[in-house]
């Protein structure tokens, strides 16, 4: 069965553009590999089969936010504005997971924009998609608390057991702040019985307390 076929968006293509869309062949990325940095130029439209990639903005000091993870079925924004705008990247890539990719090169993209109103459909929706949720990171970052943001993370990806398996410079990078702030604010958690870390672990002892920092009502 072809990649199309299993790809539950893809798969509802005009005959067409399915046709031509199968003669690219996915890839394997191992995890941890870097797919672009700044300064290059984009290959082509990302489509993720499997696993998952960071995309991660890096500032001159060295410290880095997570701009947005592409799981499937999600766009690469980075890709996606550096093809119809023809800028360079500006940000970083990494595989978070072991991950199966297509990328669809620059020729073959513009071509199934000019010649499928299913696949132009696909990639705007899945832009607007992914500006929705950069609009939400820039409203985070600009107007929620450091604390806050913090909570929101702990809650949002701790397992069925309460617990966040994540290093204080990824929870950094992740909530766009310092490693040193997120230890501080960790601690002053932990003294207000919301949670409990050790090293590389986050544990939820009261979510409701966490959702009342959240909303402002706590600390």
């Amino acid at each position: 069965m072809s990649w199309t076929q299993d790809t539950q968006d893809i798969a509802k293509l005009d005959a067409p553009a399915r046709a031509l869309l199968d003669t690219l062949e996915p890839m394997d990325v191992p995890k941890d590999a870097v797919l672009f940095c700044p300064g290059e130029a984009v290959k082509g439209y990302v489509v993720m089969l499997s696993g998952q990639v960071d995309v991660n903005l890096i500032g001159p000091n060295g410290r880095d936010i997570l701009l947005y993870r592409v799981a499937p079925g999600q766009s690469c924004i980075q890709s996606t504005l550096g093809l119809l705008g023809g800028d360079d990247y500006t940000a970083e890539a990494t595989a978070e997971t072991p991950a199966r990719l297509v990328v669809i090169p620059r020729d073959i993209f513009f071509a199934l924009l000019d010649s499928s109103s299913g696949f132009r459909r696909l990639v705007f929706a899945a832009f607007a998609e992914r500006m929705q949720s950069m609009m939400q990171l820039i409203e985070n970052v600009s107007f929620m608390k450091v604390e806050a943001r913090l909570a929101a993370l702990v809650l949002e990806r701790a397992g069925p057991d309460g617990c966040l398996h994540m290093t204080q410079a990824e929870m950094a990078t992740a909530v766009g702040s310092a490693r040193e702030v997120i230890s501080r604010r960790l601690e002053k958690m932990a003294q207000a019985g919301l949670v409990s870390h050790g090293r590389g672990t986050v544990t939820v002892l009261d979510a409701r307390g966490l959702q009342n920092l959240i909303h402002g009502t706590a600390f």
